[in-house]
């Protein structure tokens, strides 16, 4: 499948914004006043009489030093000391930021990504040093597990552009900067070691790290070099609907109907009782799992600088880093079909409540999930004094990430269990709020036997599942700017090369159907297909008694548990089925039979090829300079960006040109495809990205501030592939195919701000900063449901209908809202507290009662607060942090998504976790710190359209820290 592109620029500003370039001019003729500070200087490493200042208050003064100085918005957490970051996770430490809540990882519940003022992922630019970091998880945001915070000097949170850095973020941009060797002359060391348990997982695991920093050659040379290792255990209980789809019920279906069979349809011949007519919404799959997962992490970075005059600065630097996340999963799960319901409950909203399914296949799932991502940026970075009022600065770097690199395997998995004769008339009954209950079985076990739920003499083989996804993603970037100043006039110039180049395959079992080899359950179940599951092959039980801490709903009483990657060689070791006659193989199955030979063997997805290429040119000028008005000190800055993209998008297409049922399971259908064939397209974009920040000095302690700016988010890398994929495994009645975009504009952003600060005593301040965000060109995943090729649904006889689920450029919203922010400190008593709140709405909030598959809404947005409490003194810290965010709409789409009605929502419940942490220093040299996080045992759940509709809940638990910290 092809798609058509044309090329545009859009020269197009706001009229507000349309005077930037008028002030610019006007700036040039304004007299002087004193030096003035901008945002270009935030990020960077703390100076030497910065870290004579150590501890929270010596901390928190810097932060607001470079907030109060800066002609942005922007919020600051420094590094208390050398190798003492006041988090363990760079996500967590911005969450006490006002406007900035994070995302929690599923099977880790570590803080992967942050939100701000209601913009997630993609919307936020993460840079280190000021460039930007290559990721291959196909997005744009970065996955903050992945950057350690041990040794990191500083994060800067820009909520307001810096055109000379870049203006390619709607929420944020963040700046992570690492300490340098110049940074303070002479050799230093620091050292930590810890270890960490969480309260599920029963393990302490370990974390250990060195920095070790000196200048030589009379400190014209420096070296830095530092290396840590982290390992987090992690054990979390779970339960899952995977998807709510919407359709309509026939009458018949519902409870009372009277009807003597009962045959859903769509044909409008069909009897009343018969067709489908009411709407409503039901569980696609249900289950739950235990999850132990094991994440590795090694960090590791090298800085040299050289200093041959005053003139001359060089610093190059390698930062590496290397994350494995191994996680094993013991579950089950039960697959529903609508049409198969009967005697179905629905309450107000439509959703079913209570149902039976006849016939329902019972699960036990396997997994072991393995992902590894490297990381590695070079950078070299040259500052150049030409004249008292002329400075250059070049910087260059490559970056490379890869995900799952060489022959590995990052997913198994393994499906056993009954169905056929075995098959059960399944209940499920939702009894609460998705925050406090989950849905329960009425009925379970082998023809209804409770009793036999997990009778190992009954239970046969079904799916096997082994596949990899395989990314990498390549940046390559140049900057040059210069700086012209004099007195408090100064003028920036210079321009950026970006080349982005991000690669897509996944191989599985799928492509090949090898998944199907031994499915059906076997004879237990009536089937000929399937073998018996040695007793030999499980392991303890897991009990599911408390399963989710604070939540309701009943539960089967035990998980079998198994390892996946056992079952497979169990199976691989009954032969090859093409030289023996092994019973329970799926010879029936023409994509399986004559070609399984003994292995489950990777295939490539064609259709998963991408080969996503993003040309960036960009050049910028912005003028900065500080007046009087009335005897108040005003600072102004006004600055323009041009960005220029070219994209060339390529992949492999195919399209189905026959659907076959499977006898080893009847609720799947094989699909056979045209021969594929290459696909290239290419695009190109342009904007004019104005920015403007104000600064009035009513007194030297009360300031007002006043920002414009307009800023894009570009779509995500894998988005923009030009294929439609259409899986090879698809289920009866749940039709999917997913296809890419990539003629997406990027979404664009005129932004307000108004702020007043209140800097009324020493490392105290008040500030309320009320901001507007008008956002065009929101990508929307948009979905509906037509006919592919013309394929015809063996099931049915009529033209398969396919859920095509497909982004594209959608409307405009606007986002306002409020932050609030005080932090005070007692005097020299050494208790202080930071606290803060947003509070955002948007005139396109989410309406339930919209049907169309073309509803939209903006996604992220959520009232938040947060607050830490202190005491900082004679040595002794203990900081105690209680994070809140409401309930929000997450994104749009789910797990399974087949919905008649679009994509469905995902909402986040309401979330409150408290943390505490505390140190004492020993001697000045050593300190022995402790962390408690997520004191209250809180549980993080989702739901769909409706409250009652959960998705997931996970427990995570709780996480204890001790260790040692040593420097000099």
């Amino acid at each position: 499948m092809k798609y058509r592109f044309h090329n545009s620029s859009s020269l197009r500003v706001h009229a507000t914004l349309s005077t930037t370039a008028s002030l610019l001019a006007l700036a040039i003729a304004v007299p002087a006043g004193a030096q003035v500070a901008d945002q270009s200087t935030v990020g960077s490493s703390t100076s030497d009489a910065d870290i004579i200042v150590t501890g929270i208050r010596g901390s928190l003064q810097r932060n607001l030093d470079i907030k109060r100085e800066s002609s942005g918005v922007v919020d600051v957490i420094s590094a208390e000391d050398i190798g003492k970051f006041p988090d363990s996770n760079v996500a967590a430490s911005l969450q006490r930021l006002p406007g900035v809540s994070i995302n929690r990882a599923g099977s880790r519940g570590e803080p992967d990504g942050i939100t701000v003022r209601g913009f997630a992922g993609d919307f936020n630019e993460t840079l280190i040093d000021g460039r930007r970091i290559s990721t291959a998880t196909g997005g744009r945001s970065v996955d903050f597990t992945t950057v350690g915070s041990d040794f990191v000097g500083q994060l800067a949170v820009l909520k307001t552009p810096d055109v000379s850095l870049s203006s390619s973020s709607i929420g944020a941009t963040v700046n992570i900067s690492y300490p340098k060797p110049f940074d303070r002359p002479g050799t230093r060391v620091a050292m930590t070691a810890a270890g960490s348990i969480q309260d599920d997982a029963g393990k302490v695991v370990p974390t250990i790290g060195g920095l070790f920093s000196t200048t030589f050659a009379d400190d014209t040379m420096g070296f830095l070099v530092d290396a840590v290792y982290t390992r987090r255990d992690t054990q979390v209980n779970r339960v899952y609907v995977s998807g709510w789809q919407g359709g309509l019920f026939a009458p018949c279906q519902l409870a009372g109907s009277t009807a003597a069979s009962c045959s859903p349809s769509d044909a409008a011949t069909a009897p009343a009782s018969d067709r489908k007519s009411v709407v409503g919404w039901y569980q696609q799959q249900y289950g739950a799992d235990q999850r132990y997962t094991k994440d590795e992490r090694v960090d590791g970075r090298i800085a040299f600088q050289w200093q041959p005059s005053d003139d001359v600065l060089l610093t190059i630097d390698d930062n590496y880093s290397r994350q494995k996340i191994v996680t094993d999963i013991s579950g089950f799960g039960m697959w529903f079909n609508q049409g198969d319901l009967r005697n179905v409950e629905q309450d107000s909203n439509g959703t079913a409540i209570n149902f039976i399914q006849a016939g329902t296949p019972t699960d036990f799932t396997a997994g072991r999930d393995s992902r590894l991502l490297e990381t590695n940026q070079v950078g070299l970075n040259l500052k150049w004094d030409a004249t008292e009022n002329l400075k250059f600065e070049a910087d260059a770097s490559y970056a490379k990430s890869k995900q799952n690199p060489g022959n590995r395997i990052g997913s198994e998995n393994g499906d056993i269990g009954y169905g056929g004769l075995l098959g059960t008339a399944l209940g499920v009954r939702v009894t609460g709020d998705s925050k406090n209950s989950f849905p329960e079985l009425t009925t379970y076990g082998p023809a209804g036997d409770q009793s036999r739920w997990s009778d190992p003499s009954i239970i046969g083989s079904h799916v096997t599942v082994r596949s990899v996804q395989k990314n990498s993603d390549e940046i390559k970037q140049f900057r040059l700017g210069g700086t012209w100043e004099e007195g408090s006039f100064r003028v920036k110039f210079g321009g950026r090369y970006m080349e982005d180049r991000f690669k897509l395959e996944n191989r599985n079992t799928f492509a090949n159907n090898f998944w199907q080899a031994y499915a059906g359950y076997g004879t237990p179940s009536g089937r000929n297909t399937g073998v018996p599951i040695p007793t030999n092959l499980y392991g303890r039980p897991i009990s599911m008694k408390n399963w989710i801490p604070g939540f309701s709903g009943n539960l089967p009483p035990e998980l079998l548990a198994y390892n996946a990657r056992a079952y497979q060689q169990y199976l691989e070791g009954l032969g090859n089925p093409q030289t023996k006659n092994i019973p329970g193989f799926n010879y029936a199955d023409p994509t399986v039979g004559p070609n399984f030979t003994g292995a489950f063997d990777l295939a490539l997805d064609p259709g998963s090829i991408q080969d996503i290429r993003e040309r960036t040119w960009s050049a910028y000028v912005s003028v900065n300079f500080e007046h009087e008005i009335a005897g108040m000190p005003f600072r102004f800055n006004a600055g323009m960006r041009e960005e220029i993209t070219n994209l060339t998008s390529s992949g492999v297409g195919r399209v189905p040109i026959a659907l076959v049922g499977s006898e080893a399971d009847p609720t799947l259908l094989n699909v056979t495809f045209s021969e594929s064939q290459p696909i290239s397209t290419k695009s190109s974009y342009s904007y004019l990205l104005p920015s403007l920040d104000m600064k009035l000095e009513i007194t030297d302690k009360f300031h007002l501030r006043f920002d414009a700016s307009r800023t894009l988010t570009r779509p995500s890398l894998n988005t923009l592939t030009p294929v439609l994929n259409v899986g090879i495994g698809q289920r009866v009645g749940a039709l999917t195919a997913t296809g890419g975009n990539p003629e997406l504009q990027p979404f664009l952003a005129d932004n307000f701000d108004f702020a007043a600060e209140w800097y009324y005593q020493r490392n105290s301040y008040a500030a309320v900063n009320f901001f507007i965000k008008d956002v065009s060109n929101f990508i929307v995943a948009g979905t509906q449901r037509q006919t592919i090729n013309g394929v015809i649904d063996p099931t049915t006889g009529q033209p398969a209908i396919f859920t095509v689920s497909q982004r594209v450029n959608g409307p405009s919203a606007t986002i306002k809202g409020v932050e609030l922010a005080w932090q005070h400190v007692f005097g020299d008593s050494g208790f202080g507290f930071n606290a803060n709140a947003t509070f955002v709405e948007t005139n396109k909030p989410y309406d339930r009662t919209d049907l169309s598959q073309s509803g939209f809404a903006v996604t992220g947005l959520a009232n938040s607060a947060n607050f830490v409490g202190f005491y900082d003194k004679n040595g002794f810290q203990i900081r105690a942090a209680v994070n809140w965010r409401d309930k929000y709409l997450q994104a749009f789409g789910q797990a399974q998504n087949n919905s008649a009605f679009g994509a469905e929502p995902t909402f986040v419940n309401e979330a409150l976790q408290v943390d505490l942490s505390s140190s004492f220093d020993i001697t000045k040299q050593l300190t022995v710190f402790g962390e408690a996080l997520n004191l209250t045992n809180e549980t993080v759940s989702t739901h769909g359209r409706f409250s009652n509709q959960l998705l997931d809940v996970y427990a995570y638990g709780r996480r204890f820290t001790a260790g040692v910290r040593y420097r000099f």
